[in-house]
């Protein structure tokens, strides 16, 4: 694409995405309260999802190849404008005041968090999805996996975990605000508002994720 407009348009509408899919994951990893049995209806559902008229897990193929495709387009937009940035300015600005609402350290805490996610999909991609270092391979222990994952004794991972919700939470709040300035324009009048939105939204998603572990490290679900 040749306009950086339309490569930061572009960025927007992936992470708007990808956004949408923490949500319904939060949500869907919060029936882990409600039992072994809810949990694990619930994930055998999404398998078993469009059966018999669609092959088994083909709801979750689709939302894995959908999430890999708005990761891969987002980070290589993302390359692409710093890549643009620099050849249009290849001698830094001494200072820049950053814009309003922004922080002072915004680029370099997309990057080195955008880093810090990239890892932690990966690694809860060989954990919980593929189960390739989890303790539990059966698939439809879904509960069971999430126990095992988060256990007292495994705490080098659930601090790790919440260490990539940090950096996840820095990304969005940055990023919605970002894409909101990109899509809608750079309003005075709703600016507040929509960091204000991002900030609630980052805080609720993170802190959606952070309960899981932390219940199941200090035995509230087990």
């Amino acid at each position: 694409m040749r306009s950086s407009i339309g490569l930061k348009i572009v960025m927007a509408v992936s992470g708007i995405l990808m956004v949408l899919f923490l949500i319904a994951h939060m949500a869907g990893n919060l029936h882990i309260f409600e039992g072994r049995e809810s949990m694990n209806d619930y994930a055998e559902g999404l398998r078993t999802f469009g059966e018999p008229l669609l092959p088994r897990e083909s709801l979750l193929w689709v939302l894995r190849i959908g999430l890999i495709a708005a990761i891969g387009v987002h980070i290589a937009s993302s390359i692409a404008l710093t890549h643009r940035a620099l050849h249009a300015r290849p001698v830094r600005y001494v200072s820049r005041k950053p814009a309003k609402g922004e922080s002072p350290h915004a680029a370099a805490t997309m990057r080195w968090g955008a880093a810090v996610i990239v890892l932690f999909v990966i690694w809860h991609l060989l954990d919980l999805t593929f189960r390739t270092v989890n303790p539990v391979k059966e698939a439809p222990d879904a509960y069971g996996a999430v126990v095992a994952t988060f256990a007292p004794e495994r705490w080098p991972v659930t601090v790790f975990y919440l260490l990539a919700l940090a950096a996840l939470g820095f990304h969005l709040r940055h990023g919605i605000w970002s894409a909101v300035q990109t899509i809608a324009g750079p309003g005075l009048a709703w600016r507040r508002r929509w960091q204000a939105v991002a900030l609630a939204v980052a805080v609720i998603i993170v802190a959606g994720f952070a309960i899981v572990p932390l219940a199941v490290s200090f035995g509230l679900v087990s």
